[in-house]
């Protein structure tokens, strides 16, 4: 785990975790089956995690460049109400968003691991990257994960912000 900036103080208020997809919740390895269907590999940890975050409150949602029906099943077997698929500006899609569900910046955090990903990561209050995330994303973020893209990043942030949140509640704040 590296800390940069002041982190944990940008945690205490997330009510929205939004999630890259390729090198985040997939390992960004593009699979394809004999028959050319693309095929993507999510971990379960990162699955787990994202459930643990719902229950205890916390929304997830998921920005991508790429449109896939994968995509969809997963975040519908996840619970992710929030999905924006086969986006050119992620910036606009995180603006929508953020005035749909009434947040402001500071109430929301992202993980990404790609050039495509800085705009919202300069935006939002909170943000993180997988131990693999290109060198530009990595100088950018707040938080770089122990652990890479698609092998429990995701599942860090949570457990990162539970805990964060749990500590808030417990000091009566």
């Amino acid at each position: 785990m590296s800390a940069r900036k002041s982190y944990r103080s940008k945690i205490q208020n997330v009510k929205l975790l939004l999630l890259d997809v390729d090198g985040v919740l997939t390992d960004g390895g593009i699979y394809y089956s004999a028959s050319g269907e693309e095929l993507k590999k999510f971990h379960t940890q990162d699955g787990y995690g994202i459930v643990k975050a719902r229950k205890s409150g916390l929304r997830v949602g998921i920005i991508t460049g790429k449109v896939s029906t994968i995509i969809a099943r997963r975040a519908e077997e996840l619970g992710i109400e929030e999905v924006y698929q086969n986006l050119d500006d992620k910036l606009d899609a995180y603006e929508q968003l953020k005035i749909k569900l009434g947040l402001r910046d500071n109430e929301v955090a992202y993980v990404g691991d790609d050039e495509f990903d800085l705009p919202v990561l300069a935006r939002v209050g909170f943000s993180a990257a997988p131990a693999d995330a290109v060198p530009a994303v990595v100088r950018a973020v707040d938080y770089i994960c122990k652990r890479k893209g698609g092998a429990g990043a995701v599942r860090e942030v949570v457990d990162l912000l539970l805990a964060s949140q749990h500590s808030r509640r417990s000091r009566g704040k």
